[in-house]
């Protein structure tokens, strides 16, 4: 099985964190090993790397929020198995760089977490639910563990985990 990940950094911001394909790369292929997921041959997935004000565009108008997010993620319907484009993941710098100082993680680990959270949710996992949270953050934390990073859930107060469910 191999994967494609176009990437693409559409906001200046992101091309200072080093790395940031390698990352990207690490993230996706530690998530595919810990969750165990089965994709299609030569399967295709996009993670855009924006700014707040393309990201808030996106959330106002699929989510109905006018308001930036750290990440959204655009699964392509169907069975995970069946779906050669797996979907696409965008993620906002400054909101994501915003968090990382208020929760006091590098940018490189905050963003690490935003990939990770970004693709499982094309893979199928979801946090609409308490028992669903529980699930999807435990596979979050595991994958970190795997990838040498700190538990992504550490130093975030109960407002933003709250906010994840909205």
């Amino acid at each position: 099985m191999s994967l494609e990940i176009d990437m693409i950094v559409a906001a200046a911001p992101w091309d200072g964190l080093d790395g940031l394909e390698r990352l990207t790369r690490a993230c996706v292929d530690a998530s595919l090993a810990e969750s165990g997921a089965r994709l299609v041959d030569d399967c295709e997935m996009s993670v855009t790397f924006c700014d707040d004000a393309e990201i808030r565009v996106l959330n106002a108008q699929w989510r109905g929020k006018d308001k930036p997010t750290n990440v959204l993620s655009f699964p392509t319907p169907g069975p995970l198995d069946a779906r050669p484009l797996l979907g696409d993941i965008v993620i906002a710098y400054e909101t994501v760089a915003r968090e990382a100082a208020e929760q006091e993680k590098t940018l490189s680990d905050h963003a690490a977490h935003m990939v990770i959270h970004g693709f499982l949710h094309l893979i199928g996992y979801d946090h609409e639910t308490a028992a669903e949270a529980e699930e999807m953050e435990g596979l979050e934390r595991r994958i970190a563990l795997r990838l040498g990073l700190r538990d992504p859930y550490a130093g975030e107060a109960a407002d933003e985990v709250d906010e994840r469910a909205n």
